[in-house]
């Protein structure tokens, strides 16, 4: 057999750089991106083929796309598209600016590139696709109203594009995680800074407990896992025969999940109101 190959995004840390070090692990040619370049080359030097791409730029989309393509002869059997940073804020506090910036990266770069996939493998008549959505593509909670959005349109765009593709060999997986162990919430203060007026805001009190939380060292929340738990999960939506259509992760997911479906909309409005402290988590 030769050898599978999956292109992934986002692999500087976290999910992405766990994913991509499991499964070249179980022998897949990984193509493992990165925005920076001193990512991209710390990544080669850790034995993963890696490349540059910056969802926010369709050039650099579309090199990688060629390279990776170029170097397996027109071939490509899975993407996890996984790149992407969140946004926090009360709705009333965001700019537009700041859902421009955030549906850029993790939803209309996660498309374009995507879209350049799909053909290649149609022409196989075989693939995966996988997005790393999140336990917020289904539950939305206070002060994360712009991550709630873009995942869960990342959710309506997926299941629409299964369906588009029913028939074709390429199955369309969301992965959807709780809490797990990455950089993300570093990486939230920077646009959180630049895009609220935190300190002016009728929500500052919330907004210190959430500063607090996202400067406190080890996990924020209860059940956090590590990042192997949402491998585990790619391994077997792109491994699988019959792969699924969603894969939650972590006890909130799946709790989250289930409770949406049979509690009233406002006895769950308050167990999610609960699960967030009042925007304080």
């Amino acid at each position: 057999m030769t050898q599978r190959s999956i292109l992934i995004t986002g692999c500087s840390s976290g999910i992405g750089h766990t994913v991509a070090h499991g499964l070249k692990a179980r022998g897949w040619r990984v193509f493992a991106t990165a925005r920076k370049l001193e990512d991209v080359e710390r990544l080669n030097g850790e034995g993963l083929e890696s490349l540059q791409l910056d969802l926010d730029d369709s050039a650099l989309i579309r090199a990688a796309v060629d390279e990776v393509l170029r170097r397996t002869h027109g071939q490509l059997d899975a993407l996890f598209n996984n790149g992407g940073f969140g946004q926090v804020g009360a709705v009333e506090d965001l700019t537009r600016d700041s859902l421009r910036e955030q549906f850029e990266t993790n939803l209309f770069g996660w498309l374009e590139l995507t879209n350049l996939i799909v053909p290649v493998m149609r022409r196989q008549g075989r693939g995966r696709i996988v997005m790393n959505s999140s336990v917020l593509g289904y539950a939305a909670m206070a002060y994360r109203g712009a991550y709630n959005a873009v995942k869960f349109a990342v959710e309506g765009i997926s299941d629409t594009l299964r369906h588009e593709l029913h028939g074709t060999g390429i199955h369309v997986c969301l992965v959807e995680p709780g809490p797990i162990i990455s950089r993300f919430r570093e990486n939230c203060l920077p646009h959180f800074r630049r895009h609220i007026a935190w300190q002016s805001s009728v929500h500052r009190a919330q907004y210190e407990g959430q500063l607090a939380r996202l400067n406190q060292p080890g996990p924020a929340a209860p059940f956090t896992l590590p990042p192997e738990a949402v491998l585990a999960k790619v391994v077997h939506a792109v491994e699988s025969r019959r792969p699924r259509p969603r894969y939650p992760v972590t006890v909130p997911s799946v709790a989250f999940w289930w409770l949406k479906r049979f509690l009233p909309i406002r006895v769950m409005d308050w167990v999610l109101r609960q699960a967030s402290g009042g925007g304080k988590r």
